[in-house]
């Protein structure tokens, strides 16, 4: 470790409310602290309670991490009181006045920084003011994504260039230019407000995001040199902006209770999962977990569900549960009628939130089906486990083909449509197409090679983080640089 016990830095952590954002960025802040700085984190209420344990534990090993609390505007912008985390937004509506919301922190922040005078302040990117506040203080104002270099050069390329306007028809694939890789899209996977081209509050966030991305100091990625490295250069210099990797953070959680306590409170006993996981052969279970954003209709779930059982292969499914009546709850219009009465012991279902990491690490896990969100790509490479890619939204479209085609450490379901809030009758993937990709990864003739390059990830992800690595060096590169900042 190298521990600075001169001028300790001192750095603010301001992580966008969304547990992809969150947890990602506590973990950057404690990898930070482990290297000598003091780390304050900047969190509202009811999301500071979802790491407060972690940080807690942190300190008693002696670690110089604080929360600071910033008062959610939930009147101010019409929401009710204690939702304070996108994770809890059910509708397009309630979305916006997040957005609203993150806008009306501005000010209190500014108090906060006028009391407390860090050296550093690494942001959320959807705080586009944080560069102007930054600057008014006289310090650097580091951006944090929240995604890869990979994804944010296609979504620059596709804003620069719009390829997805030569193209006839939603379903036509067309070629994303620029970029060091053949990545092809259609119409049909891209972003909502790409697609229609129209303007609206998210807009022109986006807008104030690419322009407080050029003005500010760099950019901090959690992810690392050897799985990007033409991405990572071609980012910088399509931004003019320096950019340090620092990932995979979720190895700062060694274990396993650092694991089980990162994010919301889990929904089953820790010991009763792994036990279920011990009595399993390794590489033999699939994971299935679609982040904590993703929703799913009961026609569409009921698919997921009958793919598993005729796949034949054993899992762990985390279904996201939604706030229902006691009634609508008992009645788990989803689940086939017997489901988990045949499949005792092949299958085990979470319903709610499950220690993902945890999870991920044992060896019985062979498979992770996800939704392609850049941390639970990222955690199951991580770990050496190859994929099932199933994206929604956001950029996790594009995030599949890195998986299928760039890296061929997965396969793919076959999603078609980009799609934030599926309608409630519509199958999206059919039991076929997600049973064929079970058995392909799992099983399949080209299964092995999927697995031994989904290993190496893993190896160079773990050598990426450790002293000497290239994520080290980054991290070190960069506090040697803010420390001259301050001297």
């Amino acid at each position: 470790m190298d521990s600075r016990p001169h001028n300790k830095l001192h750095i603010y952590f301001l992580p966008m409310m969304a547990q992809g954002h969150m947890l990602p960025m506590v973990d950057m802040a404690r990898l930070f602290v482990r290297r000598g700085v003091k780390a304050t984190l900047i969190l509202t209420p009811v999301n500071a309670t979802l790491v407060s344990k972690t940080i807690d534990r942190d300190r008693e090993f002696g670690f110089e991490t604080t929360i600071r609390l910033i008062n959610f505007p939930s009147a101010e912008v019409g929401l009710p009181e204690g939702i304070e985390n996108q994770s809890s937004i059910t509708s397009p509506e309630m979305s916006q006045k997040m957005l609203k919301a993150t806008e009306l922190l501005q000010q209190p922040f500014e108090n906060l920084l006028e009391e407390d005078s860090p050296d550093c302040l690494v942001a959320a990117v959807f705080f586009p003011w944080a560069s102007e506040v930054a600057t008014k203080r006289g310090i650097p104002r580091l951006i944090f994504h929240g995604t890869g270099a990979y994804a944010l050069s296609i979504y620059r390329e596709l804003s620069q260039h719009k390829p997805y306007k030569n193209v006839k028809s939603d379903s036509e694939v067309f070629v994303v230019p620029g970029l060091p890789n053949k990545i092809t899209l259609t119409r049909r996977q891209l972003p909502d407000h790409i697609r229609d081209g129209t303007e609206s509050h998210l807009t022109k966030l986006i807008e104030k995001v690419m322009e407080a991305e050029v003005t500010s100091y760099g950019v901090v990625i959690n992810s690392f040199h050897e799985l990007e490295p033409a991405y990572s250069e071609h980012y910088s210099k399509a931004t003019g902006r320096k950019v340090w990797h620092v990932g995979p953070v979720s190895l700062c959680n060694r274990d396993n209770e650092d694991k089980t306590h990162r994010g919301s409170t889990i929904s089953i006993n820790e010991h009763e999962c792994l036990t279920w996981l011990d009595s399993k052969e390794p590489n033999s279970v699939l994971y299935v977990c679609f982040g904590s954003l993703s929703y799913f209709s009961n026609v569409q779930l009921l698919e997921i569900a009958m793919g598993l059982e005729n796949s034949g292969q054993e899992f762990i499914w985390v279904v996201r549960k939604e706030k229902k009546t006691k009634e609508e709850e008992d009645r788990e219009e989803w689940l086939p009628e017997g489901f988990e009465k045949r499949l005792e012991g092949k299958g085990f279902i979470i319903r709610g939130w499950a220690p993902q990491v945890l999870i991920l690490d044992h060896e019985a896990v062979g498979g992770f089906m996800t939704h392609c969100g850049w941390n639970s790509m990222l955690e199951g490479m991580t770990a050496g486990v190859p994929l099932v890619a199933w994206p929604l939204f956001a950029e996790q479209f594009y995030n599949e083909k890195l998986v299928t085609d760039v890296l061929r450490v997965g396969v793919g379901v076959g999603a078609q449509e980009w799609c934030r809030w599926p309608e409630e009758s519509k199958v999206y993937v059919k039991r076929e197409d997600i049973e064929k990709a079970v058995v392909h990864l799992m099983v399949g003739e080209e299964a092995e090679g999927i697995r031994s390059r989904a290993r190496a990830l893993g190896e160079m992800a773990k050598k990426a983080i450790g002293k000497g690595g290239s994520s080290y060096n980054d991290l070190s590169a960069l506090l040697e640089e803010l420390e001259l900042n301050t001297n």
